[in-house]
């Protein structure tokens, strides 16, 4: 929570993958404390239905179908959210998959190419394209997804999606260190298996997701909303000297 009453009032967000799991989440939580919440995704109908859930909250929301692979549909997004609300202060690049489960030598050109587009560059291009305008104001927090599978390699099922997750937590540190006396934080989300979509999405055998849980002493799945309420603490004013970190978020498990 933040220090400040109302903090978030009058702010706006822009999340990406926001038309379910992590992103529907965090859209609820920010609309929940006042905030403008520009909720994009590819899936056009998702992001709508999560428009008018922020609305319905009392907040103010725009939905945009955007292809977070696309450079140019990124760049559009972002002016049409600073055009629609004047100014953006938080960024939460939320979209991301695995695409699908694959051993080692599996790991075909097009599977790694579209991961890769996905995690890495979908995140690239949104922080170049918000980026500026934060700097101009002098303010502004981007919190980027990544995965605990950055550190266990993702053997025998997804390396593929280790490695552009690691692209991401070391692009966040260099983002965060590059702009630190810019007024600009960067963070970056290293969540254990949470209970979202992105499984099926990512095709998980009944085997392989009672693997991931016996590996949590909770002994349970992370909700979306808990991964959310780190998002919203994070670009608040309760933690001003924290940039350049990766949290994780785990229930304790995910390090074997």
């Amino acid at each position: 929570m933040p220090k400040t009453p109302d903090y978030f009032a009058g702010k706006s967000i822009i999340i990406t993958g926001a038309a379910s799991g992590i992103g529907r989440a965090t859209a609820l939580i920010f609309a929940r404390e006042g905030a403008n919440v520009v909720c994009t995704d590819i899936n056009e109908q998702g992001a709508r239905d999560t428009a008018a859930a922020v609305n319905a909250a009392g907040s103010q929301a725009l939905a945009l179908k955007t292809d977070v692979t696309s450079r140019a549909q990124v760049d559009d997004m972002a002016r049409r959210a600073i055009a629609a609300f004047g100014t953006v202060q938080f960024l939460f690049n939320s979209a991301g998959a695995a695409i699908r489960r694959a051993k080692f030598l599996e790991i075909d050109d097009a599977l790694i190419g579209k991961t890769f587009a996905l995690n890495v560059n979908g995140t690239f291009y949104a922080m170049q394209a918000v980026l500026p305008h934060m700097l101009a104001n002098k303010h502004g927090v981007i919190v980027n997804m990544a995965s605990m599978a950055h550190r266990r390699g993702g053997p025998g099922s997804s390396i593929h999606y280790a490695a552009a997750k690691g692209a991401v937590v070391s692009m966040t540190m260099g983002v965060a260190r590059e702009f630190a006396s810019q007024g600009i934080r960067a963070l970056s989300i290293s969540p254990g298996p949470i209970k979202t979509p992105f499984q099926d999405a990512a095709q998980s055998s009944p085997e392989l997701i009672q693997r991931f849980l016996e590996d949590v002493p909770m002994k349970r799945f992370g909700a979306p909303e808990e991964i959310g309420e780190l998002v919203l603490f994070m670009c608040s004013d309760a933690c001003a000297f924290m940039t350049a970190d990766t949290v994780y978020v785990n229930g304790g498990g995910g390090w074997r």
